[in-house]
């Protein structure tokens, strides 16, 4: 299956002082990216890139991706019109270089590996927009049903539990 959204760039193209380049999905990239997220609409996706070459085909790539999504609030299920900006910086790998650790540094900079000389900045940018993508979006103004929220004076869940045979105890003594 081709991406969605690609924009491939040979990493020898990279000069030794770096680069800035920007890519931009077209309305139907766009909409091909909506299916792939599941959100209902997708428009204006560009990312600007800062691209700074490394040691042994390494890549730094600095990204600035904007975009306006339409997305369903939990709530409500209506759709609803959302601006994303966001900022990220990954270290691109050649493929066969590449190692996935298994103890994950949340304050290390993403290492993403990358094949066959060419990083696919499209790619790279659809990714980035699935992160930035909140998975309980709610609308603006949109507040949960009362007596679906809990209360913070409500107390916790096992106090109030009741026991298994509780019910039956109480029948018994309403019998007597």
């Amino acid at each position: 299956m081709d991406a969605e959204f690609s924009r491939p760039l040979a990493v020898g193209r990279i000069p030794a002082r770096g680069m800035e380049t920007v890519v931009e999905a077209s309305d139907e990239e766009c909409r091909r990216l909506a299916r792939r997220f599941g959100i209902p609409g997708l428009r204006d996706l560009s990312c600007r890139y800062r691209l700074a070459p490394g040691q042994d085909g390494e890549v730094l790539a600095e990204g600035w991706l904007t975009a306006h999504v339409t997305q369903e609030c939990v709530v409500s299920l209506e759709a609803f019109e959302d601006v994303l900006a966001e900022s990220f910086t990954v270290r691109c790998i050649p493929a066969e270089r590449f190692r996935e650790d298994d103890e994950i540094d949340p304050f290390s900079i993403d290492e993403v590996p990358y094949d066959r000389d060419s990083i696919d900045l499209g790619e790279l940018a659809a990714e980035e927009l699935s992160l930035a993508l909140d998975p309980y979006p709610h609308k603006p103004g949109c507040e949960i049903p009362a007596e679906f929220a809990g209360s913070e004076d409500a107390e916790p869940e096992e106090t109030v539990r009741r026991q298994p045979f509780s019910a039956l105890a109480e029948l018994k003594k309403k019998q007597n």
